[in-house]
């Protein structure tokens, strides 16, 4: 007799199919744990201890703190499911933190969300998942995974919600053990079945913080760890015209406009008046600023490119594509054109302001996910005039 294919694409009874759920305390990963464990699976919830627990238990509003451990077990013993902290403290300040103050050193912008998703949660409690004799791992992630010919992730349903942003580095081997519940449904679907399953969790805010910055912070963090990085420096602009000084480059970021202390420059026209951070020159401690027109950026270079979509690289010759340089923007047509050792180049449709080192380019088509690259500089309109 053929076994008929579970809900979750396995050729399993759900009784039979063991599925690890990351439950981090919030709403989502407590309604995925409640919807797998209504729909018969062999649910078990794990929790990751990233950080100190002292800390965290004093902020609210973040990722795995330590209220949302012990929220997590409170939704774990409602449902009747086994749960499981595990202390991932050293892998995350390794993989995380350190790389997160690293890259501010340097001038870039971080995203340490999206690390935590490729190390922590993604490579490591994908092993200890595996290890567990686990046939999946289930996460409260907002994106879809949709077999058309082979297994693709595509773009939340509820676009305001949508996370495929931070998940750009999944790969093909990942995303044949993973699974997103929540991609198909809104927040608001989302808060109902939580009521509906009466979880402690129906009501609890969204994490709004990174995790490990207790009050918002970025250089307070990034300071403790890297005490070289408050160092004061010149102001200086694109020409190399000294016009004041910094107190670090920890606390600026590109695009930045207020608090630099040297005002604007008078007589000229109003629009080329304000100044704005454009570059972070972290060999030479010294921050640059310009025009918002020297922050207008039509090319973009990237590295570590993870490609999703087909074959195994993207073209040289080009693709065309949608791309996001920020979490919370909307996609904008560009260019992908590949390179050597998973390098490559961007060329916008419409240029972009305010693109920094550091942060992510994710690529799409359509709605489909085909993967992202860091930044590593780019171009303004005014450079390639020049």
């Amino acid at each position: 007799m053929v076994q008929s294919i579970n809900s979750l694409g396995l050729a399993k009874k759900p009784k039979d199919t063991r599925v690890v759920v990351a439950m981090s305390g919030g709403v989502d990963s407590s309604v995925t744990a409640a919807l797998l464990h209504e729909q018969g699976y062999d649910v078990v919830g794990i929790s990751l201890q990233l950080y100190d627990h002292g800390v965290a238990i004093g902020k609210s509003k973040t990722c795995c703190a330590g209220q949302d451990i012990y929220d997590a077990g409170r939704v774990a013993d409602r449902l009747n499911i086994p749960h499981y902290v595990l202390d991932y403290e050293e892998k995350f300040k390794v993989d995380v933190i350190d790389k997160f103050a690293s890259s501010y050193v340097k001038g870039e912008t971080p995203i340490p969300c999206i690390l935590c998703n490729q190390t922590v949660k993604f490579r490591d409690l994908v092993k200890t998942a595996r290890e567990i004799d686990s046939d999946l791992l289930a996460t409260g992630h907002y994106i879809r995974r949709v077999d058309d010919g082979g297994q693709q992730l595509h773009r939340a349903v509820d676009h305001s919600r949508d996370q495929s942003y931070f998940l750009f580095s999944t790969t093909r081997e990942q995303i044949d053990y993973l699974r997103f519940p929540l991609g198909g449904f809104t927040k608001v679907e989302v808060r109902d079945l939580a009521r509906r399953y009466d979880l402690i969790t129906s009501e609890k805010p969204d994490s709004q913080d990174i995790c490990f910055v207790p009050n918002g912070n970025y250089a307070d963090i990034v300071q403790k760890l890297r005490p070289e990085s408050g160092e004061p420096g010149d102001i200086v602009d694109k020409y190399g015209n000294i016009l004041g000084r910094h107190k670090g480059i920890i606390h600026y970021t590109i695009g930045q406009r207020r608090g630099l202390g040297i005002g604007g420059r008078p007589g000229i026209s109003e629009n080329d008046s304000i100044l704005y951070v454009i570059s972070i020159e972290a060999d030479t401690c010294r921050i640059v600023v310009g025009n918002r027109s020297d922050l207008s950026i039509k090319k973009m270079f990237i590295k570590e490119i993870n490609w999703l979509g087909i074959g195994d690289s993207p073209s040289p010759t080009g693709i065309d594509i949608s791309v996001k340089i920020r979490s919370t923007q909307e996609p904008v047509l560009a260019r992908l054109y590949g390179g050597l050792n998973g390098q490559g180049r961007i060329e916008l449709v419409e240029p972009e302001f305010g693109i920094a080192p550091g942060q992510a380019a994710v690529f799409y088509d359509g709605t489909r996910l085909l993967g992202g690259g860091w930044i590593i500089r780019s171009e303004s309109i005014s450079q390639v005039r020049a």
